[in-house]
């Protein structure tokens, strides 16, 4: 039997996935400039620092999305994350059990979705894969890899139904 070549794959959660999850403070951050910016206005001065500062913490916000990383090779998923501080979770894929398929009001509008893979390990149980396309069929493509690495390492699901 020929042994199939995957090659990775690299994905990473698309912007509109930032505007999804950050709607209410995006319209809260304009809201508080423009009264921040009104004369006479009591508290004006503190609306306008809160916006900043609001401001400040949705531009980590987006550079924590955009520098997410997840890699799907032959064996192990992976999920880098972090700005400061890189982290990365391993999952083998042969330890995969389920999967796990969602899409809120606005991903569906944007064409967006998350996929939860729920494995036997330790670490990582359960890994988010968050703003990926719906176009991509995420879950074929790990699957296969799972039953394949499930086969050549001669691993069978038990089941008691």
């Amino acid at each position: 039997m020929q042994q199939p070549i995957y090659r990775e794959i690299s994905l990473r959660p698309q912007t509109a996935q930032f505007f999804i999850d950050e709607l209410p403070l995006l319209l809260l951050c304009p809201v508080g400039l423009v009264y921040g910016g009104m004369e006479n206005a009591p508290l004006a001065s503190i609306a306008t620092l809160f916006a900043v500062l609001l401001s400040l913490i949705l531009i980590y916000r987006l550079i924590y999305l955009k520098r997410i990383r997840y890699h799907i090779g032959s064996e192990q998923l992976t999920a880098e994350h972090g700005v400061y501080q890189r982290s990365i979770g391993y999952i083998e894929l042969y330890r995969v059990v389920d999967f796990h398929e969602q899409q809120s009001l606005l991903q569906q509008i944007f064409g967006l979705m998350t996929v939860t893979v729920l494995s036997m390990d330790r670490t990582t149980p359960k890994l988010e894969l968050t703003g990926l396309p719906k176009r991509i069929n995420i879950v074929d493509i790990i699957r296969e890899r799972v039953e394949f690495n499930k086969q050549r390492k001669g691993i069978y699901e038990i089941t008691n139904h």
